[in-house]
């Protein structure tokens, strides 16, 4: 999801007349005028609707798909379908089914809520390699969610490659913006304990998350980490992993280690202040460093 709200800039401009930097004032007066409380892209949203212009009928490329719009189209090929599982929360409970689709752009996690649309995976109906087109989706923090009153159907596209995963394009801490994904080259400063939960999406099964400061050079950023990706970066196994003794004695060890983490910006709701979901975890290197260097559009 690069650099979304400049295409959403882009395609106002372009389809309202107005140059990108009158539109660009038009959105700041917009989230300025609701204090504050949306972000640039949902005031683009907003002021696209007051100049009369509609994306509702518009097909986007999942790098094109941009945090906080209520109707998206897309088309793509499930790349990767996971299990169906339940869910209990509020007082309601119910399935949830997801999977991720790629085209030849980007990668993007798509999540089922209505039961008709959980059912299609469950029959087999939507399975990984099957090309389909989803329309009236939302976009939140940086995944795609079907709702009742979105429609998903086989399409006839042809796809002779799609991303595999989603595409990240190197950022900063200091730059952040709320659903924008990136990659940052970051030292790790600081690690808290691990903390244990029980999944409100599965019964009975354990889960754990992470979390760390990363300094990238321009910012310190709190970031958090699950499952394969606090294996990865601890270097922990399976049974490790749920190990408070061991994680802690692995924690202490990776402070001041430099890698590259790939993930998105998500406003904290307990803090009120944006955190790096981090989607990804590399390990960094500086023979490789170099060449991106000496070859910048490789």
């Amino acid at each position: 999801m690069m650099d979304s709200y400049e295409n959403l800039v882009d395609k106002i401009s372009k389809y309202s007349g107005l140059s990108s930097e009158d539109v660009g004032k038009k959105i700041e007066a917009k989230k300025s005028k609701l204090s504050g409380l949306i972000s640039r892209e949902g005031a683009a949203q907003i002021v696209a609707a007051e100049l009369g212009i509609s994306f509702e009928n518009e097909m986007l490329k999942v790098k094109e798909l941009s945090n906080g719009t209520r109707r998206a189209n897309v088309v793509g090929k499930i790349t990767k379908i996971f299990p169906v599982k339940e869910f209990s929360k509020n007082g309601r409970s119910g399935k949830f089914a997801s999977f991720t689709l790629g085209d030849e752009t980007s990668n993007v996690r798509v999540v089922l809520w209505d039961s008709n649309h959980v059912s299609l995976v469950e029959s087999g109906n939507l399975a990984q390699g099957a090309v389909i087109e989803i329309r009236g989706a939302s976009v939140k923090n940086g995944e795609l969610h079907v709702s009742a009153f979105s429609d998903i159907k086989p399409s006839e596209q042809k796809f002779d490659s799609v991303k595999e995963t989603s595409v990240a394009s190197a950022g900063n801490f200091v730059d952040a913006k709320e659903g924008e994904a990136i990659n940052a080259r970051a030292f790790i400063v600081q690690t808290f304990e691990p903390r244990f939960f029980d999944s409100k999406k599965n019964e009975g099964e354990k889960g754990v998350l992470l979390n760390v400061v990363l300094d990238d050079g321009t910012a310190t950023m709190r970031a958090v980490l699950f499952g394969e990706n606090i294996k990865k970066l601890l270097s922990v196994s399976d049974t490790e992993l749920f190990s408070l003794e061991h994680l802690n004695a692995k924690r202490a060890e990776i402070i001041g280690e430099e890698k590259i983490f790939t993930g998105n910006f998500r406003m904290n709701s307990f803090s009120n202040s944006l955190e790096f979901s981090v989607r990804g975890v590399d390990d960094f290197s500086v023979g490789d460093f170099v060449k991106t260097l000496e070859n910048p559009k490789n």
